[in-house]
């Protein structure tokens, strides 16, 4: 038995820091800190995430192996309550209200999805179904593992939440990538994709099809659904090499940006830290990902290997697309940056991914 991998956990708490340090700022108005029930909010998530990670580093990750198809029922189970039941915010139905607190399934839907496709492309896998290299079968090396997919992202695009399904379906091609199943699959799959994005685009809300066009064309709508984009823009831009500095960003202090505590928070770091602050965030996310993507390397277990690959796909997708987002090279999709956006789900989510990765690294 080895110890955890210590660097995992110092990058983690220094992410967080960071994340504390943004949130505070953004949390201010003019100098004024009337946002506090936010910042006070995720320093309670952060504290229930932590006990939460230290639990699953001392659970066998073995035991996830026994549970995978129960969670998967229990997970199909809660995103259809929550499409009869559940809280709508801004057009989308997405939360489920427990003791104040809004929870996310779709979030739960992500640790789910990782724990079955771990778990479905395990050697045990392998050995039965002869997913390997130039000898997969269609239908059990590709199709069964996306009907499983498939199954979560057709209740998380009814809530709509377009971001997140998105990630499903990434997560699944970036492991039947690394599975070995034939490429020609994944490609057959981005061209049905492909001829069905006109019915996709008819199914969409009207504030979807405004998120997309204003990506094109961000003047299209300044006022309304452009808005939000330009003023991200213009918050990271104007941080320039070193940032404006801690409380001095004008789009963030003068309450000119939206949602700067949430999907946007990157634009606060950008201006608020500059070009060399965000570098900093960079290295510490290449870090966190590079060592889980280390122990993927050194494990033997074939279950704990997909474990830790999923893991670090899942957080490289949403800090990829959250900054990519934010700078105004992807269409809002709605996806916080991981560990430092507010939001109890998803931190709750990712530090249990993160206790899973610790608890794989006290046995290699």
């Amino acid at each position: 038995m080895h110890k955890i991998d210590r660097i995992v956990l110092f990058i983690t708490v220094i992410i967080l820091l960071f994340s504390l340090a943004t949130l505070y700022s953004s949390c201010h108005v003019k100098g004024e800190f009337l946002r506090s029930d936010i910042f006070f909010r995720q320093v309670i998530w952060i504290l229930a995430g932590l006990f939460i990670m230290w639990v699953f580093s001392n659970i066998d990750y073995h035991k996830l192996w026994d549970f995978a198809w129960p969670l998967y029922a229990l997970a199909l189970f809660v995103l259809f309550f929550v499409l009869i039941f559940g809280r709508s915010i801004l057009g989308a139905q997405r939360w489920l209200e427990l003791g104040g607190f809004n929870f996310q399934p779709s979030e739960f839907g992500k640790l789910v999805l990782i724990i079955v496709l771990s778990r479905y492309f395990s050697k045990k896998s392998f050995d039965e179904l002869a997913v390997v290299k130039k000898q997969s079968s269609a239908l059990k090396g590709f199709v069964i593992p996306l009907i499983i997919t498939g199954g979560l992202t057709i209740l998380v695009l009814a809530q709509p939440d377009l971001g997140t399904a998105i990630i499903y379906l990434l997560i699944f091609l970036i492991m039947v990538f690394f599975i070995g199943v034939r490429f020609r699959y994944i490609l057959i799959s981005i061209s049905l994709f492909l001829l069905l994005s006109p019915f996709i685009w008819m199914s969409l809300r009207d504030y979807q099809k405004d998120r997309l066009l204003v990506f094109l064309n961000p003047n299209r709508d300044p006022l309304g659904a452009g808005y939000t984009i330009i003023q991200s823009k213009i918050a990271v831009g104007s941080g320039r090499l070193v940032g404006k500095g801690w409380f001095s960003g004008t789009q963030n202090q003068l309450n000119f940006l939206p949602e700067r505590h949430t999907d946007f928070i990157y634009s606060t770091i950008g201006e608020e830290w500059g070009f060399l602050g965000s570098i900093i965030l960079i290295i510490l996310f290449y870090i966190l990902i590079k060592r889980i993507l280390r122990l993927a390397g050194l494990v033997h277990d074939p279950f704990a290997k997909n474990l830790c690959l999923c893991i670090a796909s899942l957080i490289f997708i949403q800090f990829f697309i959250n900054i990519a987002m934010t700078a105004g090279f992807m269409p809002v999709v709605g996806l916080p940056l991981p560990f430092i956006s507010y939001g109890g789900s998803s931190l709750v989510s990712l530090f249990l991914l993160i206790g899973i990765v610790l608890n794989i690294s006290k046995r290699y």
